[in-house]
């Protein structure tokens, strides 16, 4: 029979609120719908493009007989008996719900429960223990001796203005430990009462966390994250990859909590890119753009070895960029999963961004894969310049956003690389980027054209595709290069008058 109420409570355990650093002076709720239960072995599925899909290992209360208005003493009497249940959360979401929890905490197969109850007859409720294992690691584990609020106390509480009805469940709050999965993994809940003659269990509950194909739809709460979400979802800072708070006087220190240099990126001047000089850009060839640099006196401006995903198409926008070391085990295990600089870099572009990926042009794992090129796409990123290789480059290429890479390959980034830093000075396909620098692409390759220089190196490179235009004119017409390929001072002055005309 399913239940005709799922009520979930927000804070129960004295770990978790002292993680989240807040105690409630009595419980709060939440209610789920029936369409979110699932049994052991389902999938919590997290939706394209999102990233904090977050486990909450929980003991579900079963309700046995109708209680209303009921004490504390007499609550747990009206209990048949307790389950493990997983009460996943999607912290994307988190902000169009105002506490309710509608969006992030009602998704088909979000509330799992089972595998089996156990009885409440003879048993100690106080007594009673929940653990939680992710790819068959131990996450979480408390006893309910440290509830803030007895299971008592939560059905009496609850049935002072609503009827629980036989069948009723109630989720009782997660302890410390609860966490962020990701696609891929195994989570695992169970109840059990150790000390209680035969120690009876539920046995584990499981949930396979799968990836969706789809995003959210655009009519309704889009996904949206910042660190406070972060810190939550991953149960802290450095879980969640995120450097430590600054000091009181916003002074931001130069390491993170791992003594990892935290880099002082220059503030890109986002006015750059007028409508004019865009126009302009469209017009004119990186080849054009990539000589005038050199007149210059900048010889190494282009990023090599790199070719575009959709070629006949332009890329324009501001460098963001990211740096991967080669992987290293000890560091990979404190560096490599979690909300890392990868996955930061992704979730924090803004709209004309191109994130640029120095991978030292290794080619024997993807930097890049169809989630976090989707994650781009939908902040609004003008595209992707990695010297490393694509995965999943099918996928990333029916996303349409522009992407120039070194190479594809199917195995995942861990396997050469780790994410080190986002928004530092770095070197990709030979050449030095700073984030701000104007990234130029076309079927020729990318160039990097340093801030300050733009304006006079685009002006000059237009009129160099306007003189290069009127050179092959008169090649078309059957006059001989000698003189005029490059133009000696009597063509150029040929060329004067000819554009005099034309202004005209």
């Amino acid at each position: 029979m399913a239940p005709g109420k799922v009520i979930a409570v927000h804070l129960a355990y004295e770990s978790r609120a002292a993680q989240r650093g807040r105690r409630p002076q009595e419980p709060s709720y939440f209610l789920k719908p029936a369409s979110s239960l699932a049994g052991s072995g389902g999938e919590a599925v997290r939706p394209a493009g999102t990233e904090l899909l977050a486990f909450e290992g929980e003991i579900a209360l079963v309700i046995g007989r109708t209680a209303r208005r009921v004490t504390p003493e007499e609550g747990w009497s009206h209990v048949s008996g307790v389950t493990a249940a997983n009460d996943w959360g999607l912290y994307d979401l988190r902000h169009a719900d105002k506490g309710s929890n509608v969006k992030n905490k009602s998704g088909d197969g979000y509330t799992p429960l089972g595998p089996a109850v156990i009885s409440s007859t003879g048993l100690d409720p106080a007594a009673l223990r929940v653990r939680t294992w992710v790819n068959g690691t131990l996450a979480q584990e408390d006893t309910t001796a440290e509830l803030a609020f007895p299971f008592g106390q939560l059905v009496a509480d609850l049935s002072q203005l609503m009827t629980l009805e036989p069948g009723d469940v109630i989720l009782t709050g997660t302890p410390a430990g609860s966490s962020v999965a990701q696609p891929d993994d195994v989570v695992e809940v169970e109840v059990d009462a150790p000390g209680a003659p035969g120690a009876p269990s539920t046995g584990r509950l499981v949930t396979h966390v799968r990836e969706s194909a789809h995003p959210m739809a655009p009519y309704g709460a889009q996904p949206r994250v910042d660190d406070t979400q972060r810190e939550e979802a991953w149960g802290s800072r450095e879980a969640a990859g995120l450097p430590p708070r600054t000091d009181d006087d916003g002074t931001p220190s130069p390491v993170d909590a791992d003594g990892r240099y935290v880099p002082s990126a220059p503030t890109p001047d986002r006015t750059l890119l007028t409508d004019e000089l865009r126009a302009m850009i469209e017009r004119t060839a990186v080849a054009t753009l990539t000589a005038q640099l050199q007149k210059r006196g900048i010889q190494n401006a282009t990023i090599d070895g790199v070719r575009p995903q959709h070629p006949g198409r332009r890329l324009l926008g501001y460098a963001k960029t990211l740096r991967y070391v080669p992987r290293r085990e000890d560091l990979a295990e404190r560096f490599g999963g979690g909300f890392n600089a990868q996955k930061r870099a992704m979730d924090s572009v803004e709209p004309d961004d191109v994130v640029v990926m120095e991978a030292r042009g290794e080619h024997g794992a993807g930097t890049l894969g169809d989630i976090l090129a989707l994650r781009a796409q939908v902040r609004g990123a003008a595209g992707v310049v990695t010297d490393g290789a694509v995965r999943d480059a099918a996928a990333v290429a029916e996303l349409g956003l522009q992407v120039y890479a070194g190479a594809c390959h199917p195995a995942v980034l861990g396997r050469r690389h780790l994410p080190w830093e986002v928004g530092g000075t770095i070197a990709c396909g030979g050449t030095t980027v700073q984030p701000g620098d104007i990234v130029i692409g076309d079927d020729d390759g990318v160039v990097v054209v340093p801030p300050a220089l733009l304006v006079e190196v685009v002006e000059a490179a237009h009129e160099q595709e306007l003189q290069d235009a009127w050179v092959l004119e008169q090649v078309r017409a059957g006059r001989p290069v000698d003189g005029l390929f490059p133009p000696d001072a009597d063509r150029r002055e040929e060329y004067r008058r000819w554009r005099k005309e034309q202004d005209r």
